[in-house]
């Protein structure tokens, strides 16, 4: 598999990890959920994310379900993983294994202890100094999660700085003024042009593509809507972006709920046939009865307005 690199573009699912209901790591599910997710039109995968309980696993079951993967896929389409990791030890061996086995690169998120931009930056040099110079590195940009902010600046600093950061996964929210802020630099030749894909379940994708972003590195249950809105940005068909944004939106928000919202997200992926159980390893919430006749009646009218739109 070649090697990520800046024109990478598209939706790079974020892919949930497959438990079974005792909570063990759900290999044979994670086949189910591979072909799924290529039917549905993805252009690359990011497994290992902070939506895939990856802090939840053991080295051992991240090198296992990578490997898995990576070996359901045979190519197909590119696989970055997240190594994020209190250590830089942790993260070495990770990515080295999952880079030795076929992933086009890694992914990495700030620790909530970086402070100030001169730490953020010297984080990341050291990261490459971890990883190799070799390994191309997604930056995640997630301050609701890591409560690290970085403005356009940094960031261009740490892409000025670092060859082998060749994609930023712009998670800030708000974040449009961000996204056009760093395509401005790109176009004015005052920073190299890399990849930009967005997160949040999608929910700000069309006005995002409209700012410039390359498409979505996110989850949501229906991963053919963020297919359907790319593509059809791509083929100037900005209406019928947005009408496949808005058939699924009221789903799409409920989904993004902070804490239900990865149980949420399963509870579909199982209904649909994706995995066989929702299960999310403990500690996790549960689905109130309440939750699942609200999903229930979402899907229902989304259902409609698909009809409606053809």
């Amino acid at each position: 598999m070649a090697k990520l690199d800046e024109t990478a573009a598209g939706v790079y699912i974020i892919a949930v990890t497959p438990f079974t209901d005792s909570g063990a790591l759900d290999l044979d599910s994670t086949d189910r959920m591979v072909d799924f997710y290529l039917e549905r039109g993805v252009t690359g995968f990011t497994i290992l994310g902070m939506m895939g309980e990856a802090p939840k696993l053991t080295l051992a079951e991240s090198r296992s379900f990578v490997k898995r993967v990576l070996n359901r896929l045979d190519g197909r389409v590119p696989v970055v993983v997240g190594v994020s990791s209190p250590g830089f030890a942790s993260m070495s061996e990770l990515s080295s294994a999952v880079m030795d086995a076929g992933a086009a690169g890694v992914m990495v998120a700030p620790p909530g202890t970086l402070k100030t931009d001169d730490q953020i930056v010297a984080y990341y040099g050291n990261v490459v100094e971890t990883i190799g110079l070799g390994t191309p590195f997604v930056l995640q940009d997630f301050p609701q999660s890591t409560n690290v902010v970085m403005a356009p600046s940094v960031i261009a600093k740490i892409v000025r700085t670092l060859p082998s950061c060749v994609m930023l996964k712009h998670e800030d929210w708000p974040g449009l003024s961000k996204l056009s802020a760093l395509r401005d630099m790109m176009s004015r030749d005052e920073l190299r042009r890399i990849s930009i894909l967005v997160g949040n379940g999608g929910l700000f994708l069309p006005e995002e593509m409209e700012r410039g972003a390359d498409g979505a590195m996110t989850g949501f249950a229906y991963p053919e809507m963020m297919v359907g809105v790319v593509n059809a940005y791509r083929a100037g068909q900005r209406d019928r972006a947005r009408d496949i944004f808005d058939a699924y939106l009221p789903l799409a928000r409920y989904e993004q709920q902070p804490g239900p919202g990865l149980a949420i997200r399963k509870y579909v992926l199982q209904k649909r046939g994706a995995i066989a159980s929702a299960a999310l390893r403990k500690p996790a919430p549960k689905l109130t009865a309440a939750d699942i006749d609200e999903v229930e009646r979402m899907i229902a009218r989304q259902e409609l307005r698909l009809k409606e739109i053809g």
